[in-house]
């Protein structure tokens, strides 16, 4: 009997041991949940009820400022109400209406729009601001009879504007507004000029290169090469400097180049310039103006083909069929001009959430950001 119970136990030990212990099979996934549907016939009652003053029950903006909804993307649509609700955009009457709506009046209003057609909104016919650069040609021929058609002085003492960066010239007249530069004509043009002409002038001015220079009877360019050497850490090797704040010295005129160096020591506010040109003579001053106004200077901007170069970037996000689906992007063919640069001058100054659309349109001032808008907004709505 013993020996049958310990032959049992061996058997049920050797077939424990041939055997495999399966693996417990997962749990099916559940499927995501589906998007709920709105109820478009029941948005556009909300819509007639709090929308219509504004935004048309047709989606049309019947304001300047005031966006067009009609076939406008649905996911965008409902973000901008979330984003309106949650306080991350700004609008105290969208705010109030969005606080009081529930989840399906949003999803119902969004689908309502979103399922309206697009042709019927109107088309800006006004593109006269569609280029910063024609904006600015018109602008700066009251430049021109000191500084030339294209930005190269005509005289001894002026100073070239062509190639200049933007950024550089857009303050220099903003300093001869507030009276900081002495020069009574350039002062009394600038008066003239509103913030967006300015920055279109200078945009102009950028986009030309400037015309070369021989060596000036004074200074001598060899050894203004070597005193150079404290200037070529903001102003670059040769003269062009890498960020748009720092004036190009390269090409400019001789005459010039010296006054301004020297003004530097008593009546231009720079305190940094100030202290790179303590301990400098008059001839070390003279040597390093000769060596910049013989070096060689391109365009700094590219104001002829900035528009359509800046709309490539916008459409690779926002032409239609090119977002994708993960993406809420809205549409922006059609879009009333005024709304565009509000929404365009908001993502810039970030005062709209959107990290991409910050780090895109920072370097955007007004005059760019016009134009972009009036281009968006004289295209045919998709």
């Amino acid at each position: 009997m013993k020996r049958l119970l310990v032959s049992l136990a061996c058997a049920v030990a050797l077939a424990g041991c041939g055997e495999r212990e399966q693996p417990a099979k997962p749990a099916p996934a559940k499927a995501a949940a589906a998007p709920v549907a709105g109820d478009a016939k029941a948005g556009k009652a909300f819509a007639e009820a709090e929308c219509k003053a504004c935004h048309g029950l047709d989606g049309g903006s019947v304001a300047p400022g005031v966006p067009h909804l009609a076939a406008q993307d649905e996911r965008y649509l409902l973000g901008a109400l979330k984003a309106y609700k949650e306080g991350k955009r700004t609008h105290a009457a969208l705010k109030v209406i969005a606080d009081r709506m529930s989840e399906a009046e949003v999803r119902n209003v969004a689908a309502y729009y979103a399922g309206l057609p697009a042709e019927g909104l109107a088309q800006a016919k006004d593109v006269s601001h569609a280029s910063p650069f024609e904006r600015g040609k018109a602008r700066a021929a009251d430049c021109a009879k000191c500084h030339g058609t294209d930005g190269n002085g005509t005289a001894p003492g002026i100073p070239s504007l062509a190639g200049q960066q933007v950024r550089y010239l857009i303050v220099a007249l903003q300093e001869y507004v507030r009276g900081e530069r002495r020069s009574s004509p350039m002062h009394a043009v600038m008066r003239t000029l509103s913030p967006v002409e300015m920055e279109a002038v200078a945009i102009f001015f950028a986009s030309h290169a400037r015309a070369e220079r021989a060596a000036p009877s004074g200074g001598d360019v060899a050894a203004g090469a070597a005193l150079s050497a404290v200037c070529s850490g903001c102003h670059g090797l040769h003269g062009v400097s890498a960020d748009s704040v720092t004036p190009n010295l390269a090409g400019q005129d001789y005459k010039y180049l010296v006054g301004a160096i020297r003004a530097y020591r008593t009546t231009r506010k720079r305190e940094k310039m100030r202290l790179y040109i303590t301990g400098l003579k008059d001839k070390d001053i003279q040597d390093i103006a000769a060596f910049y106004a013989t070096q060689k200077s391109g365009p700094a901007e590219r104001g002829q083909t900035m528009v359509r170069d800046l709309t490539e970037k916008c459409d690779r996000c926002h032409a239609a069929g090119a977002a994708s689906p993960a993406m809420a992007v809205p549409k922006i063919a059609g879009q009333d001009r005024d709304y565009l640069m509000m929404a365009l001058r908001a993502y810039r100054d970030d005062r709209r959430a959107s990290t991409a659309m910050h780090i895109m349109s920072l370097p955007y001032g007004d005059a760019v950001i016009e134009s972009i808008a009036s281009y968006y907004a004289s295209q045919p709505a998709k």
